[in-house]
């Protein structure tokens, strides 16, 4: 069965507007993201091969040497599923429907 590589994306500008809500405002989000989010990965557990994980600031190696970058990468999974079905998985994830995020970005994995 094909696998994909889901990347989670977020605007930084997006992720500096969440932080900068009252904490009692993102503590509310996150108790109801977090459990909506191990919920999700319940559903799909039998499509989950890499629970994956979140990602924090991007170091880039160029040609010319190492430099500071941003991105909108923000978190990793990688699942199997037939292509059809592998963003459906994604369709009511917490990323998108509760904090910030803007999108999931599914690349099926090659050999």
């Amino acid at each position: 069965m094909p696998r994909f590589l889901a990347v989670y994306t977020m605007q930084p500008e997006d992720l500096v507007a969440f932080r900068s809500l009252p904490k009692a405002e993102q503590d509310a989000v996150d108790a109801i993201g977090i459990k909506e989010w191990a919920a999700w990965e319940e559903r799909n557990a039998s499509s989950i091969l890499d629970r994956g994980g979140m990602v924090g600031r991007t170091t880039r190696m160029t040609k010319d040497g190492i430099v500071n970058a941003v991105n909108s990468l923000c978190g990793y999974v990688v699942v199997e599923a037939q292509s059809a079905a592998a963003a459906r998985l994604f369709e009511d994830h917490p990323h998108i429907t509760i904090f910030p995020g803007d999108g999931v970005d599914l690349m099926p994995l090659l050999t």
